[in-house]
């Protein structure tokens, strides 16, 4: 397989898995509430997913950063990581690190 065709495998997931329909631009959005909602509307209305519509949406968040994060700024990467938080305020979910973690 040439370089670049294999450099492109995840282009393909994101366009053809069954994880969600995306709307265009949805990680390029201004805020990481737009991104979070933008997020929620394509895991609810996608005919492609096979898990919940909030796992569905924030594994493609976290796809995205992780596959794209070596090519994002610092800004771009902190935005993201606060989409997450917005994704599971929508979905009334726990914060990160908020679980009581004792045993």
């Amino acid at each position: 397989m040439e370089q670049k065709e294999a450099n492109r495998w995840s282009k393909r997931v994101m366009e053809t898995s069954n994880a969600l329909d995306l709307e265009e631009g949805v990680f390029r959005k201004e805020s990481p509430r737009e991104i979070a909602e933008a997020l929620r509307r394509s895991a609810e209305q996608s005919t492609r997913r096979k898990a919940n519509p909030f796992a569905s949406a924030m594994s493609m968040l976290n796809f995205y950063l992780n596959r794209a994060g070596k090519n994002l700024s610092d800004h771009e990467k902190t935005k993201l990581d606060a989409a997450k938080d917005e994704l599971r305020e929508l979905y009334h979910r726990p914060k990160r690190g908020s679980r009581d973690r004792r045993g």
